[in-house]
């Protein structure tokens, strides 16, 4: 039996031993996973999305310019994300004060991060300088609803008879409303700060769109990712039991192959020699190491019978 057992053992680490790394990037946090093209590693995923994502205590943070949100879900088939501001009013409670993040990124990272265009951000109470009214950048964007989600719905959340809901001018000029809806697209960028916002309110519409009011909303920041570049290149590394990559640069995209990297993927000629001697030593490794298993093994079983 004692035979037996460390044969199978000696089978399983030479399997082992000549697995690659292809999930080797993939990792957890939660019950949430991180794959490409995310990453908690340092070097693991696409380039564009270093820094981005940290676990802490099992909850999956993602950090931009604005500040730092909660991960409630990556759909990878639809290349989304949703995220949470604890700031952020809700159907339940509105938060004044200026405290949340609102949402906006780097410029460098702008092309690989965007609202859906489904997502409404309704900004409250504004001052009558802000941007939203004035023009921004050039043109008055009057307030709609988007995605059938607007001010108007929102108004009957319980959380605005806690604050006290006030009157407002219906017409532009006349004064500006305690809620004024926007599309993303229309302003690029929610800073309170400078749009001389007290909060703000977000969001989303997963169709159908439930009938029941604001209540039904889905709320939190549903945001599109793309990886802008050579997707092609991680599809062929991927295809080969690579895992794709950047290298030290921060900017050059690698396929890692386990004990080696490669440009290309893990089956390009160029990586052949660094392939050969890698898996030379592996094997000579497990080899050494069933040997003495083995020599163990019968050990026992000679002085068992």
């Amino acid at each position: 039996m004692a035979l037996l057992f460390f044969n199978t053992l000696c089978l399983s680490f030479l399997a082992l031993i000549a697995a690659t790394r292809a999930n080797s990037c993939r990792s957890y946090c939660g019950n949430i996973t991180v794959d490409y093209p995310f990453s908690l590693d340092y070097g693991c995923g696409h380039p564009g999305f270093k820094d981005l994502l940290f676990c802490m205590n099992d909850v999956l943070m993602f950090h931009i310019s604005s500040g730092s949100y909660r991960v409630l879900d990556i759909d990878y088939a639809y290349q989304a994300l949703t995220l949470h501001d604890p700031h952020m009013s809700t159907c339940d409670t509105i938060v004044l004060g200026g405290r949340g993040n609102g949402f906006a990124v780097e410029q460098w990272r702008a092309p690989y991060f965007n609202p859906t265009s489904d997502n409404v951000f309704m900004l409250i109470g504004c001052s009558a300088e802000s941007p939203v009214f004035q023009g921004f950048p050039g043109k008055h964007l009057p307030c709609r609803n988007v995605s059938g989600m607007g001010c108007e719905e929102y108004y009957d959340c319980p959380a605005w008879s806690m604050v006290g809901h006030k009157t407002f001018g219906s017409v532009y000029g006349s004064g500006p409303p305690e809620c004024c809806a926007v599309a993303f697209e229309s302003i690029k960028a929610i800073n309170l700060s400078k749009l001389q916002c007290e909060g703000y309110s977000s969001a989303y519409n997963l169709a159908p769109l439930r009938v029941d009011g604001a209540g039904g909303w889905s709320y939190g920041i549903r945001v599109k990712y793309s990886v802008q570049g050579n997707d092609e290149f991680c599809r062929a590394c991927e295809a080969t039991g690579g895992a794709c990559g950047f290298g030290t640069d921060g900017v050059k995209q690698l396929c890692m192959c386990g004990s080696f990297n490669s440009t290309t993927n893990c089956d390009s000629e160029s990586s052949t020699s660094s392939k050969i001697t890698i898996s030379v030593a592996g094997v000579l490794a497990g080899f050494y190491i069933c040997m003495a298993m083995w020599m163990i093994s019968s050990h026992i079983w000679e002085k068992g019978n």
